[in-house]
C-alpha cells in the first residue's frame, strides 16, 4: 500500500507540471467570514482554463493553516476530480539538489586563490555537502553542493502552500473556478472604548483581526459572527444562506441562527502574522447613571463586626446594535487630562440589553456590619445587625446594599428601613446618604438555620 501511494504522488507531481491547467493569479470575488473561535471560512475565485489533455489543477496561495477536510471546490460538470493534495515544499538546498537531478546546472570551480570560474554541467547525484556531476567533456567529477548554483526553481516545487487535484477533462473548458475551505490561527475580538463626561458618556467599539493563519487577504470582503458555533455541521450553512455584500458606509449587524453577523462595508487586507482593528461602532451622548453597591454576609454566618468596602459601577441602557464579547476599558477626563477608572470584559449583549460596568471600589464611601445582639437555637437565629454607611464625598450618594438571607414560611426581617425580597434570598437595601455624612440604621433577621 505504501508503494502504491509513493508511485501515485510521484505520478501527480509530474503530470501536475507539464499538463497542468492555466489557472489566473488573480482572486475574484474574495471574501473571508471570520469567528471569534480561531476560526475563519475563506471564499475564492479564479478565472480557470483547461486543455482536455491537462491532467492536473494547482490551485496556488491558499492559508498554511487550511483545513483539508473542509475544501468545497467548483469547477464545471465537464471536469472531475480524482483526487486531491495539499503541497508546501519549503524550499530547501537538498530539495532543489533532488529536483535537478538528471538537469543542466552551473558549477562553481576555484580557478586559483581569490578566483572562480563557471562551469556547465549535468547533476548526477547528491550526498549531503557533496555532489556528482557530468562535465561537458563527460568526465564525472566530484564538488561541493554549495557550488553548484541552479537557474530558477523548477515546476515540481510548489513553494507556496497549494492544492493539487488529479482531474480527468471531458473537452476544453473556459469557466470560473470557486473554492471555499475552512482555517485555523485566525480570530476576532471586539474592544470598546468609553470616555465619561459627567453624567454622559461616548462608545467607540472595534474589532482586531488576529491573521497567524499563514496566508495574506488582500482587499477582501469581510465578515464576523459573534457567538460560539457548534463548528461541524454549522459552517458552511452560514456561509450559504448570509450573503457578504454592502454598500452602507457602517457596519451592518444582523441576528442570524441564535448568532450576530457583521458585515465590514469596505473591502479589507489583512496581512498574515499581524493585527488589523476596524471600527465597527460609534454612539455618543449616552445618559448614564452612576451606582454604588456592596454584598454583606448572610446574618446567620455573621460574628461581631466586619468593614466592607463599596463597589462602583455605571449603568445605561441598551443600544440598538448588539455588541460581541470583547474588552471593554473606562476613562474620564480630569484637568483635560484622560484617566483610566477600570478594565472589563463585556460578555455577549444583544440590542436594547442593559448594561452595568464596574469600574472601581468607591474611595469615599465605607460601610461596617456588627452583631448587637444574637439569640441561636438548634433550629433558629435570631440576631441584630447595625448597619453604619459612611459618605465622605462632596456628593449626595444611593447605596445599594444587598443581604443574602434564605427565607422560609416564618423567617421576619424587621427594620424601619424600607427593603425588598429579590429571588427569595436577598435583601435589598436602597440607602440615601447625605454628602459627608454617617448613617446607621438596625435590622433583626429570624429564620431556619
Amino acid at each position: 500500500m505504501k508503494k502504491l501511494t509513493m508511485t501515485l504522488l510521484i505520478g501527480l507531481t509530474f503530470t501536475s507540471s507539464i499538463f497542468a491547467a492555466t489557472l489566473s493569479n488573480e482572486i475574484k470575488n474574495s471574501s473571508l467570514v471570520v469567528y471569534n473561535s480561531n476560526l475563519g471560512l475563506v471564499h475564492e475565485e479564479r478565472d480557470l482554463r483547461l486543455h482536455q489533455s491537462d491532467t492536473s489543477i494547482i490551485y496556488k496561495g491558499v492559508a498554511k493553516s487550511i483545513l483539508t477536510d473542509s475544501i468545497n471546490a467548483e469547477i464545471s460538470p465537464d471536469v472531475t476530480l480524482l483526487s486531491q493534495q495539499y503541497r508546501f515544499d519549503s524550499l530547501t538546498q537538498a530539495k532543489l539538489l533532488q529536483a535537478y537531478i538528471g538537469k543542466k546546472v552551473e558549477v562553481r570551480l576555484l580557478r586559483n586563490k581569490n578566483e572562480f570560474k563557471l562551469i556547465s554541467a549535468t547533476l548526477l547525484a547528491f550526498n549531503g555537502d557533496t555532489s556528482l556531476v557530468k562535465m561537458l567533456d563527460y568526465k564525472i567529477i566530484t564538488v561541493k553542493s554549495d557550488n553548484i548554483i541552479f537557474e530558477e526553481i523548477p515546476d515540481t516545487l510548489i513553494t507556496q502552500p497549494s492544492l493539487v487535484w488529479n482531474i480527468k477533462n471531458k473537452k476544453d473548458v473556459h469557466t470560473t473556478m470557486k473554492l471555499d475551505y475552512l482555517i485555523s490561527n485566525i480570530s476576532f475580538k471586539s474592544n470598546y472604548i468609553i470616555n465619561l463626561d459627567g453624567e454622559r458618556a461616548d462608545l467607540s467599539a472595534w474589532i482586531s483581526i488576529d491573521n497567524r493563519s499563514g496566508k495574506s487577504f488582500e482587499s477582501t470582503k469581510l465578515s464576523l459572527l459573534a457567538g460560539d458555533i457548534q463548528q461541524k455541521p454549522l459552517v458552511q450553512k452560514i456561509y450559504k444562506r448570509m450573503g457578504v455584500a454592502n454598500t452602507n458606509t457602517a457596519v451592518a449587524e444582523k441576528s442570524f441562527e441564535g448568532y450576530h453577523f457583521y458585515t465590514i462595508p469596505f473591502n479589507v487586507t489583512l496581512a498574515n502574522n499581524e493585527t488589523t482593528q476596524i471600527k465597527f461602532a460609534q454612539e455618543n451622548n449616552i445618559s448614564i447613571q452612576r451606582l454604588y453597591s456592596v454584598t454583606l454576609d448572610n446574618p446567620l454566618y455573621l460574628h461581631g463586626e466586619r468593614k466592607n468596602d463599596v463597589s462602583q459601577f455605571i449603568f445605561f441602557k441598551g443600544l440598538d446594535i448588539a455588541l460581541p464579547q470583547g474588552d471593554i476599558r473606562i476613562y474620564s477626563q480630569l484637568d483635560k487630562q484622560s484617566i483610566l477608572l477600570s478594565e472589563n470584559v463585556l460578555k455577549h449583549t444583544p440590542k436594547n440589553s442593559s448594561i452595568e460596568l464596574r469600574t472601581g471600589t468607591s474611595f469615599d464611601i465605607k460601610l461596617s456590619q456588627k452583631v448587637t445582639q444574637r439569640s441561636d437555637t438548634k433550629e433558629w437565629f435570631n440576631v441584630d445587625v447595625e448597619y453604619v454607611v459612611k459618605n465622605s464625598s462632596d456628593v449626595n450618594k444611593t447605596i445599594e446594599i444587598l443581604v443574602p438571607f434564605n427565607t422560609y414560611e416564618y423567617s421576619k426581617v424587621r427594620t424601619d428601613e424600607p427593603h425588598t425580597l429579590t429571588k427569595g434570598n436577598l435583601v435589598t437595601f436602597k440607602i440615601q446618604t447625605q454628602a459627608n455624612t454617617t448613617k446607621k440604621f438596625n435590622v433583626n433577621y429570624e429564620s431556619k438555620k
